[in-house]
């Protein structure tokens, strides 16, 4: 990991395209502005990892017990869900 100090009005680049500028500090808070390309995604890793998260869990096995009461035996994004007795 490369770790830098930069002061407020600084930017830090990385390759050609994507510019960091310090905008501003806050005691233990630095607020950051990302210049990046649209086909580059930008995402705090906290929100990244929920995703993740979110998608694991999709990933796993079967449906919800709250799915199976809403919807009992239903064809829902083209799978067959079946309420358990």
């Amino acid at each position: 990991m490369l770790v830098l100090t930069r002061k407020k009005g600084e930017i830090l680049a990385i390759g050609e395209d994507i510019l960091i500028s310090v905008v501003d500090v806050r005691g233990d808070s630095v607020r950051l502005g990302i210049e990046a390309p649209k086909s580059v995604p930008v995402w705090r890793k906290e929100v990244l990892d929920e995703i993740a998260e979110e998608n694991r869990k999709a990933l796993q096995g079967s449906p919800s017990e709250e799915v199976l009461r809403l919807f009992g035996e239903k064809q829902v994004f083209g799978s067959t869900i079946r309420k358990k007795k």
